[in-house]
């Protein structure tokens, strides 16, 4: 099994749209679940959690989810699709460790950490 990671989301659906319009590929839907891809290396479950958990307080404080871009048209690639979504974007940033990074905050405040060798 490859790696993979799970996101509480509000709206799966709003999610969907805002992951694969970044160049996330659906592999699969079955509810409370929706299987995503990026670039064939990573899988991210996009999870509605049931109604009557809620959460409070600012999603993935303090975490960044990160996604090699090269294979992926690059940094610069995922930037655009981003800025098309409207969403919030940091970078790119050129890091000490010979990488460049860019962060996007995802519909529910969950940071995506995208990042190539400089």
């Amino acid at each position: 099994m490859k790696p993979f990671i799970k996101l509480l989301v509000t709206d799966a659906e709003r999610s969907l749209a805002f992951y694969e319009a970044l160049g996330f590929e659906r592999l699969g839907a079955e509810p409370p679940f929706v299987q995503l891809t990026w670039a064939g290396q990573l899988d991210v479950y996009l999870v509605t959690p049931p109604a009557h958990l809620k959460l409070g307080g600012r999603r993935g404080l303090g975490v960044l989810v990160g996604f090699r871009a090269d294979s992926a048209g690059g940094v610069d690639e995922v930037l655009l699709r981003a800025q098309a979504q409207g969403a919030a974007v940091e970078g790119p940033t050129v890091q000490p460790w010979y990488t460049r990074e860019l962060i996007i905050t995802d519909p529910d405040g969950y940071r995506l950490n995208f990042i190539e060798p400089v």
